[in-house]
């Protein structure tokens, strides 16, 4: 381990690297999944930002809600947009960016891609025209895992009960059509490994069909859904369907910014409304109003004192591939529906929001202790008001929330550009263990908001343009009992990045984060009841990026990870990987290629890494153990209507006889996927 850490460094220290400019995006991912530890499934505003790449958005006609599709700009930036454009009219030029207040030169680079200067025509277009002028497109991605696993090598086994009845190969596709932002419909129909398709339990073919029309600016209406859509409230305290980042080293990313109702034609099969929604806009007032009816999956269960069915859990992951996950798919009729009132002038927000959910069974989760104020019973109201408000460089936001009327949660936050070199970030979130929601998604440590009592800060500083330093601390606590945590806890998060951009070619970033949190233990008497003890982890990052010429850029990670529990030994863990990113300009084909190797002592001390993939695709997996990972991808115009894409990634451990376990066990040290795409715009 010793003598491949001196290595690495040599070789870290030798070389002159990087990678292409990856958005900032990619490390929110990263962050989000490790603080899940799962991955998402929403490639939405991946979409968005293609389809910006091809419509560039007009920046002397671009909304507020236009403007919130970007991640990386912060609420007081958009601010400073949109009041500088009313100031100063309509831009000239996008050399006009560098006047505007809070917008700094990596901002400007970020956004460059997707933007334009043009006459602000107006946004009004006749239905025809919506209709008949927008791109149709058909993606088809198939990707497919090499080695079979033990799910599948049972299927031809009659005594066994417990297999995947269905093929090896996962599979997506998605038609959509769109005209600029104003018109959009489409459906996805995707099956996953193991599932049938078009026999046994799936005889209408693939798993999973969503559809949507999404209709945006049609005089007094500002969107109307129909089908499949997602909604967002506030800032998550009772709603938030869309993909929505918590801590992460841009401190000034923590405020939930998106329009109410969005078009959904991402793969997650639970994320989602189904049904009809509409946004009405006037003058300073805007109003919305929803209803979904769909059936979701969840574990039912028999209560056999009191005849009847109830429900412990609502399932997400979406697999329905063995005879047990099929008798849960579906078996929950789930029917919401809410509206949202709001009023803005100038800088000012103010906004009601109430939900309602009702389920045709009881939800009865498992009578454990730290279940003991989750929902139960059939029927769940939400409601909340939200708040924003900008005073120069200041921006306040916040939403507080009750559930049933009885159990309440608040959250608030403030952002501060105290000094053109310094941002300043703050979130207090105060959330009762007795709180709940179903598609709560705000800015706090459990993955649901509830339970919860915290404060986070965070600061930025550009001392020059060559240099940046990212630091954030938070503090909170869990009032109740938690999963795994038999007793109330404390726990705290530190980050420090910085980060140094020598020439306009060269990106070097080192991230120094630590995490202090309880977990049970109940050390080696199996007597002993389990009780918290501290756990800590700790990971530093450094990651050097080289634009070597207009064709290929270069890009190198080393990341060690430090797990200490108290009573257990430590452990610690290291990863190191190489990335090539090959694009000749104005040519049809381009690479990319990772080569990676992995050392952890167990998997506490497991390390995420972010890798490309395939247009709209990402994976972030976990490492542990030892081994070697490696990828290629390659894309390829074949016209200017059809792209292909094509994956290889292959994992190989040093010292293992099995990959994965249970019916994904892959007999062997390796697991190999091949993947392939092609777009094709009509």
């Amino acid at each position: 381990m010793k003598k491949l850490l001196l290595i690495c460094l040599i070789l870290f220290s030798c070389s002159n690297l990087i990678a292409q400019e990856i958005p900032a995006v990619e490390q929110q991912i990263e962050n989000s999944t490790e603080v899940n530890e799962a991955e998402t499934e929403d490639d939405s505003y991946l979409q968005s930002l293609q389809h910006y790449l091809k419509y560039k958005l007009n920046l002397n006609r671009a909304t507020e809600a236009e403007l919130k599709e970007f991640p990386f700009l912060s609420p007081l930036q958009i601010a400073g947009f949109l009041n500088y454009r009313k100031l100063f009219g309509k831009f000239i030029d996008l050399y006009e960016l560098q006047s505007v207040p809070l917008w700094d030169v990596a901002t400007i680079q970020k956004i460059l891609p997707y933007i334009t200067v043009a006459g602000a025509v107006s946004i009004k277009q006749d239905f025809s025209t919506r209709f008949n002028k927008g791109e149709h497109s058909i993606l088809s991605r198939i990707s497919y895992v090499a080695e079979k696993a033990e799910g599948f090598r049972r299927k031809g086994d009659s005594t066994s009960s417990s297999f995947y009845p269905g093929s090896r190969e996962r599979m997506l596709i998605r038609y959509k059509y769109q005209y600029g932002q104003l018109l959009q419909y489409g459906f996805t129909a995707e099956k996953d490994p193991g599932e049938q398709w078009f026999k046994g339990a799936q005889k209408n073919g693939f798993d999973f069909y969503s559809a949507h029309l999404f209709i945006r600016n049609t005089g007094i209406i500002k969107s109307l859904a129909v089908g499949d859509f997602t909604v967002n409230m506030g800032q998550g305290l009772i709603q938030w369907q869309s993909l929505a980042f918590k801590k992460n080293v841009d401190i000034s990313n923590i405020k939930r910014q998106a329009a109410i109702i969005r078009p959904f034609n991402s793969t997650s099969e639970f994320f989602y409304n189904r049904g009809a929604g509409i946004t009405l806009e006037r003058k300073q007032f805007q109003f919305t109003a929803f209803a979904s009816f769909r059936k979701v999956s969840g574990n039912i269960v028999t209560d056999t004192l009191q005849q009847e069915d109830y429900f412990s859990s609502l399932l997400t992951s979406g697999l329905h591939r063995t005879a047990n996950e099929q008798a849960d798919k579906k078996t929950v009729q789930m029917i919401s529906y809410g509206s949202n009132l709001s009023y803005n002038k100038n800088n000012l927000h103010i906004g009601l929001n109430a939900v309602h959910f009702q389920f045709n069974r009881s939800f009865n989760k498992d009578n454990d202790p730290y279940n003991y104020f989750a929902f139960r019973g059939r029927a769940l109201t939400n409601i909340s008001a939200d708040w924003s408000y900008t005073w120069r460089n200041i921006h306040w936001f916040g939403e507080a929330a009750n559930h049933n009327a009885a159990n309440y949660a608040l959250i608030s936050g403030l952002l501060m550009s105290v000094d053109p070199k310094v941002d300043l970030s703050f979130v207090y979130r105060n959330i009762e263990p007795a709180y709940q929601s179903i598609f709560g998604n705000a800015f706090t440590e459990n993955t649901l908001p509830s339970n919860e009592k915290g404060l986070f800060a965070g600061i930025a500083i550009k001392p020059s343009v060559k240099w940046k330093i990212d630091a954030y601390t938070d503090m909170y606590r869990f009032p109740f009992l938690r999963f795994r945590v038999n007793a109330p806890s404390n726990g705290n998060d530190y980050l420090l990045q910085i980060t140094h951009k020598p020439i306009k070619s060269v990106e070097i970033y080192t991230r120094f984060r630590t995490e202090t949190k309880a977990l049970n233990f109940a050390g080696t008497d199996p007597i002993n009841v389990a009780e918290p003890v501290s756990v800590k982890r700790t990971n530093w990052r450094t990651q050097i990026q080289f634009k070597l010429n207009p064709v290929i850029t270069l890009r190198q990670r080393l990341d060690w990870m430090w797990y200490k529990q108290q009573g257990l030994p430590s452990s610690s863990g290291f990863l190191a990987f190489f990335d090539v990113f090959y694009k000749p300009m104005l040519s049809a084909f381009s690479v990319n290629m990772r080569l990676q190797y992995f050392e952890t002592d167990d998997f506490n001390s497991r390390i995420y890494a972010f890798e490309n993939d395939v247009l709209y695709s990402f994976s972030i997996p976990a490492f542990s153990d030892k081994g070697y990972r490696y990828y290629v991808n390659l894309s390829y115009d074949l016209t200017k209507k059809i792209s292909l894409w094509a994956r290889w990634a292959q994992l190989i451990y040093r010292n293992r006889t099995m990959v994965g376990s249970g019916l994904d066990e892959i007999p062997g040290n390796r697991r190999s996927e091949l993947k392939v795409q092609i777009l094709w715009k009509l």
